[in-house]
């Protein structure tokens, strides 16, 4: 289906690594005010996206072509018949994340996440993922905000929702960080894929915050991220398409679409085009590419396109999110 896609901006002479030389940004690479902007366009980059892929979520690449030929537009419909500019779970879940992190003083305690995530549920959300129902459930009849660990709960229901961990851990250590992740994951995924891919995620929206670029984060996070989980391999491999809710091939399809294409568009069309689990591939590479490209590179229709509410409420916790220690 690659060939039929030819709106995309690959990187020339791109063979799937980037070369750069590479050293670690350090953390003032960026000055505030352009941090913030950053954290703010990782945040909208993650409801734009939602509110794109959710019009061709489940759909094949194919029946994306048949119907759409390209899609590149916030449109709403699909299989959820949503508003055009309506986000899903993957926005409605970081919100609710971000709200209970506020609400602590900045610390991600599971309980206040499970408590979050379980008021969301209770207020009948458009979708709702089968692993966060059933760990959700299993909170409400025992109390107990962390699930038992699975080997089936590789899915990508906490990978989708972790970015407001990413904005408030902003110049805590890396211990600090990872913990972090596992306290809200684990709520409802228990799971040593899901840790890796959270806590990949955090680090790297991070990363791309305070100013790293593309090629540092290649050699500092995902290699490493290969290396030490070769499931998620991703370069060496087909294009991912029809992507699962199964967190490798999440990943798989997201890196691919931000190692592979310049700007934040370009990547954000390539994922969902890729179908599947559309909304979440779009939510995460848009956190991803937003927080790399920053305010300027995301598209003017879709902002207008996206629901005003969600709009403001994402700039907003962002902000308050993303003030280093």
């Amino acid at each position: 289906m690659a060939s039929r896609l030819p709106v995309h901006r690959a990187r020339r002479g791109h063979s799937g690594r980037v070369s750069e030389p590479v050293t670690a940004a350090p953390a003032s690479a960026r000055p505030p005010g352009t941090v913030l902007a950053h954290a703010e366009a990782a945040y909208l980059g993650l409801a734009l996206g939602d509110a794109l892929g959710a019009t061709v979520e489940f759909m094949t690449p194919r029946e994306i072509v048949h119907h759409y030929g390209v899609h590149r537009e916030i449109v709403g419909g699909g299989w959820l018949r949503l508003k055009p500019g309506q986000i899903t779970d993957d926005t409605g879940m970081s919100l609710a994340l971000g709200e209970a992190i506020l609400a602590k003083g900045g610390n991600v305690v599971p309980l206040a996440c499970a408590e979050a995530f379980d008021a969301w549920m209770r207020s009948k959300p458009i979708d709702i993922g089968n692993t966060v129902r059933r760990n959700l459930i299993r909170f409400r009849n025992s109390g107990n905000p962390v699930a038992e660990y699975s080997d089936h709960d590789a899915g990508n229901g906490a990978a989708m929702r972790v970015l407001p961990v990413a904005l408030v851990t902003l110049g805590r250590s890396e211990a600090q960080v990872r913990a972090a992740c596992r306290a809200q994951a684990r709520v409802t995924h228990h799971n040593a894929l899901s840790d890796a891919a959270c806590e990949f995620l955090v680090l790297t929206v991070q990363d791309f915050i305070t100013g790293a670029s593309l090629g540092q984060v290649f050699r500092q996070r995902i290699s490493p991220l290969v290396q030490q989980h070769p499931e998620f391999a991703f370069d060496e491999r087909p294009r991912r398409e029809n992507p699962s809710g199964w967190i490798v091939e999440t990943v798989q399809a997201v890196l691919q679409a931000l190692v592979e294409l310049d700007g934040f568009e370009h990547c954000l069309v390539d994922v969902v085009n890729r179908g599947g689990d559309a909304d979440t591939t779009g939510a995460i590479a848009g956190m991803l590419a937003g927080a790399l490209y920053g305010r300027e590179a995301l598209p003017a229709r879709w902002l207008q396109a996206l629901d005003p509410d969600i709009h403001e409420r994402c700039r907003a916790q962002a902000r308050a999110l993303a003030v280093p220690d």
